[in-house]
């Protein structure tokens, strides 16, 4: 299997960043909407003057306050809605369901999850081995004794989970990790590709179409790790006979891999493209052209095709 681009998550390729508590996110320094960072250190559209010009140093204060009003901090908040219990063969266990909603632009929708304490612990170990200088302070919620399931005892514990879930979260290097991602998106992904693996498709749609959302909020910073989920999107509606929706999934993945024409992805989802634009009527020769470029600088990329590199990831 080919090892990952970065040591963190499928598709990741995105640099380590230093901690800090500050809740922003932050988008790539190319494509045609270039963000900045504004007030409060909230990011949002270049819409004022550029650094060229010919404003005074008054018009460029009273510019910088009218503009103030504009940028809105962008965030998820962290809700565990209800509890269940849930029978096993030799025992019960609680799942907690986790609510992610991202503010301060327009969301169409909460993404939900499901976890167990034993979660949580898992994700604790995670973050102190990694990060254990920022996470130092961070308290996680004991368990009580050992089948207390009494509604009183989950509902404390579901609190103290959610109050836990916010405080690591405002930690930057931590909400930036694979390990948080992974804990909020990997059980549904991983499913999804065996289910692509499986040949069922349809069944792998359901799960993409639950984890991809989410997913996109947690990568926000780094679009190239929604690659492989984005591929596997494609594939899914290509076979099963959706082309339309196979390469409407296929230019959001080309847009998260703009100027990155060397990731290993690259050749591969253009390959698919082309074709996919062939059978459309679309315009395939620029795509063409571009497979043809990036095939000069990567001719590996010639004996492997999209599917044979999106089933290599998230194996059990």
């Amino acid at each position: 299997m080919e090892s990952p681009e970065h040591p963190e998550s499928p598709g990741w390729t995105g640099p380590v960043t230093p901690c800090t508590t500050r809740t922003r996110q932050e988008a790539p320094a190319t494509g045609p909407d270039l963000l900045c960072v504004g007030p409060d250190g909230h990011l949002d559209a270049l819409s004022g003057p550029s650094s060229n010009s010919s404003m005074t140093t008054r018009e460029l204060q009273e510019n910088w306050q009218k503009e103030k009003g504009h940028w809105k901090p962008v965030k998820l908040l962290f809700e565990i809605a209800s509890a269940r219990i849930e029978e096993r063969k030799l025992s019960k266990i609680v799942l907690y369901q986790i609510v992610v909603v991202q503010t301060g632009s327009f969301d169409s929708g909460p993404a939900v999850v499901e976890r167990r304490y034993s979660d949580f612990e898992q994700l604790h170990r995670s973050l102190r081995k990694a990060f254990a200088e920022e996470m130092e302070d961070v308290a996680f919620p004991r368990k009580r004794l050992a089948g207390c399931l009494a509604a009183a005892a989950v509902g404390e514990r579901a609190r103290a989970l959610r109050e836990y879930l916010r405080q690591v979260h405002a930690i930057r290097a931590v909400r930036r990790s694979r390990e948080f991602a992974d804990f909020l998106t990997r059980p549904e992904l991983r499913e999804a590709f065996g289910c692509l693996r499986a040949g069922r498709y349809a069944r792998a749609l359901e799960l993409l179409g639950r984890a991809l959302p989410l997913h996109e909020k947690l990568t926000a910073h780094w679009a190239p790790a929604r690659v492989p989920a984005l591929c596997a999107l494609l594939l899914c509606h290509r076979d099963l006979g959706r082309p339309a929706d196979a390469f409407a999934a296929g230019e959001r993945a080309l847009r998260c891999l703009q100027a990155r024409e060397g990731h290993r992805y690259y050749g591969p989802l253009l390959d698919a493209m082309v074709h996919l634009a062939y059978a459309l009527g679309k315009d395939f020769v620029s795509l063409q052209a571009r497979l043809e470029e990036s095939r000069l600088r990567r001719p590996a990329d010639r004996s492997v095709t999209l599917k044979e590199l999106t089933v290599r990831e998230y194996l059990p």
